[in-house]
């Protein structure tokens, strides 16, 4: 190909083109990374713990752990109409090992997955007294939001390949939640448990590791966007004193949905005018001033979200 030619993608897909350019830095011209996780340390989250301290407001945070708490303490009852939605669907439980587990899995997710998924205005349609909330309110936030079969067999058949990944080389986080007390029966899962035990696996310490050096110390024409609500930007790629004509911009209030079309007017015009440079397709106009960059072609619905959407998965905690 003859031409100049950037690479892209979003969350999983910003993680693959980061590895691509590590591996193979010369077969493009530019990457293009939207929220792409880094859990560089495995056995260090912290920064997750720190994130979900103060993420939007302190009146949300408490409707959130409100309702997950009220999910773990009515488990029993929803737990009856998780056995009937599984029946009903043919939802099977090998993999993970049990409903409960399943049940609790899929609660524990509630918070990461808003916060993911939503901006802080959804936080409106959260249960605002989860202890008064009817069972039904409580199944049907949890659900709309985690989605009760994301940890059933076919449910996780079709992410085996990530799970798989995330347990050898991507890591998982695992992230504190002293609000639950003791309701909790397994903390955070790790992704040893969503894969079949047929496949075996064994964590490499040193991947991340490895691409989180190299982007420090030699990204040439590396850009990440992230989200400053989401979950997956609280561990980031970051940039040293080796990267060159690179950057990282984070948009306010972003989900994981964040774009370029959501930074602030200059970061915005400055990350087009690199992108159309990079690409070979900036106008001298650009060049001279980067504060004169548009964007090539008008929003498409076919085509593009708008800064702020992101396709819902039922597997949430994973990019």
């Amino acid at each position: 190909y003859g031409k100049k030619w950037l690479a892209t993608g979003g969350s999983k897909g910003g993680m693959t083109a980061t590895y691509f350019e590590r591996f193979y830095p010369k077969d493009m011209d530019g990457v293009v990374a939207y929220v792409a996780p880094n859990d560089v340390n495995n056995d260090e989250d912290s920064a997750y713990d720190r994130f979900f301290r103060t993420v939007g407001t302190k009146e949300c945070r408490d409707k959130l752990a409100g309702v997950q708490r009220e999910a773990l303490i009515r488990r029993a009852p929803l737990q009856k109409k998780y056995k009937e939605q599984a029946a009903a669907n043919g939802w099977t439980f090998n993999t993970i090992g049990s409903m409960d587990r399943a049940y609790e899995a899929t609660v524990l997710d509630y918070g990461w997955a808003f916060w993911q998924y939503s901006l802080l205005a959804d936080c409106v349609d959260i249960p605002a007294d989860a202890k008064k909330a009817t069972d039904d309110d409580i199944w049907n936030s949890v659900d709309s939001i985690s989605g009760f079969s994301a940890y059933a067999d076919q449910g996780l058949e079709t992410y085996t390949p990530y799970y798989y990944q995330a347990g050898t080389q991507l890591g998982s986080p695992d992230i504190k939640q002293p609000w639950l007390g003791n309701l909790s029966r397994y903390g955070y899962q790790p992704p040893r448990n969503f894969v079949p035990r047929s496949i075996p696996m064994k964590f490499d310490r040193g991947a991340m590791r490895d691409v989180d050096s190299w982007v420090k110390h030699n990204a040439r024409r590396m850009m990440y966007v992230n989200g400053e609500n989401d979950p997956w930007s609280a561990e980031p790629f970051r940039l040293g004193r080796g990267a060159k004509d690179s950057a990282v911009y984070t948009v306010p209030g972003g989900n994981h949905g964040a774009r370029v079309s959501g930074l602030p007017e200059a970061e915005r015009a400055k990350a087009t005018a690199d992108i159309l440079r990079w690409a070979g397709v900036a106008p001298a106009a650009v060049e001279n001033d980067p504060a004169k960059a548009k964007p090539l072609a008008k929003f498409d619905t076919r085509l593009d979200q708008r800064n702020g959407e992101v396709e819902r998965d039922e597997a949430t905690l994973r990019p």
